[in-house]
């Protein structure tokens, strides 16, 4: 049947979910690889590792490869706070800028790389990246886009879909503070994330639904396998999902994040609102949603205006100025934070707005250069090295 892989039939799949005892933490950063002197995508991340896996000698490095040949991803451990996230991520950058150098290349990170074209980028085979590319051909090759994926430990199956349906109402929050994807193909594209839009053409990515229970997402699995949309979980590209391998709330909204600062600031965010909602959770709060329409609503306004976005706050569709709803969320958040350990980097994600996300500092270097848009790359490997 056209555009149908091979299905599966049968009843609904149990999901098992390995429950996580503590809410730990674990961070992946998508990182581009870019010529030193022509700052145009180099398609060299097998040469990369190579070099990561001679330094690293006897050691297992955290680095994997992605879709694209111009892009490794750094991966933590199992980890219980930021702080141990942050020192594992930079143990690992540090690698990987070790093995890059010799090689006449740097390192980037940010949603969209601002002028290097799609079509001349080179995929990682495997079958999983080729049955994507098969099912999704021009989209799936126009994905020249990088993220963060931070993943939060669940104590049970039953609090996925509470947790995650309530985290929506931050989703602009965590989007708006991250957005770095102003650029694409060399055009200014009018939003703060282009990326966040782009990525929402896949069949599979998007906005997730809100199950009741974890038991409706057993019954979508089963359709999803049946009717051949995927083949396993890991071919659900939610911009929030479970992982129920790993016992974790993943969360996927942010663009690249450009420097280790902003990253820090954006894993704690994520991980005390996560925490909280457990926690009020465990105290019997029902805890609030949105419609989707007003989720859907949103996304949009925070991929558009970034932090200049008027979002929707609450199912009776009130709304406010996102930096102004911040403030209040970092005050309420800020005992949950001192509790896991990351009360200066929570206090640090209020640095964004005031000194200018990546997507307005991006901006900022380009109208400064005459529409240089080398000079914005320069300034994304400086904003790396900081």
């Amino acid at each position: 049947m056209p555009g149908r892989t091979s299905g599966s039939s049968g009843a609904a799949p149990r999901i098992d979910f390995d429950s996580s005892a503590r809410p730990t933490l674990g961070v992946e950063w998508e990182v581009a690889l870019v010529d030193q002197t022509s700052l145009d995508l180099v398609n060299s991340a097998a040469a990369v590792m190579d070099g990561v896996t001679e330094l690293a000698g006897a050691q297992t490095p955290r680095v994997t490869k992605e879709l694209l040949r111009n892009t490794v991803e750094l991966v933590t451990g199992v980890c219980d706070n930021v702080g141990e996230a942050m020192d594992d991520l930079g143990e690992s950058l540090d690698l990987v800028r070790r093995a890059a150098d010799p090689l006449g290349i740097d390192l980037i990170c940010a949603g969209t790389h601002p002028f290097a074209e799609w079509s001349t980028q080179v995929l990682t085979r495997s079958p999983s990246y080729d049955e994507l590319i098969a099912r999704t051909q021009w989209w799936g090759r126009q994905m020249l886009i990088w993220g963060v994926h931070v993943h939060v430990g669940i104590s049970s199956p039953d609090k996925v879909f509470p947790i995650l349906n309530s985290l929506l109402l931050q989703y602009p929050h965590l989007l708006a503070l991250s957005a770095s994807s102003p650029i694409w193909a060399g055009n200014d594209t009018g939003y703060a994330s282009n990326r966040a839009l782009m990525f929402q053409q896949l069949p599979t990515a998007g906005l997730p639904f809100q199950f009741e229970n974890w038991g409706q997402f057993e019954g979508f699995v089963r359709d999803q396998m049946k009717t051949g949309v995927i083949e396993q979980l890991g071919g659900m590209h939610w911009d929030i999902r479970p992982a129920p391998k790993w016992g974790t709330i993943e969360v996927r909204v942010c663009d690249g994040v450009s420097t280790k600062r902003e990253l820090a600031a954006l894993v704690a965010l994520t991980h005390c609102l996560i925490v909280d909602l457990d926690e009020r959770l465990e105290a019997g709060e029902e805890l609030p949603s949105m419609p989707p329409w007003h989720v859907q609503e949103n996304k949009w306004r925070a991929a558009r205006y970034g932090l200049d976005a008027e979002i929707i706050l609450d199912a009776d569709s009130n709304e406010r100025l996102v930096t102004d709803d911040l403030n209040d969320l970092l005050e309420k958040l800020t005992p949950t934070a001192v509790r896991l350990g990351c009360a200066d980097e929570l206090a640090s994600v209020a640095d964004i707005p005031r000194l200018g996300a990546s997507y307005q500092r991006q901006r900022r270097v380009a109208s400064d250069a005459g529409g240089d848009l080398k000079a914005v790359v320069g300034s994304l490997v400086t904003d790396l090295k900081a």
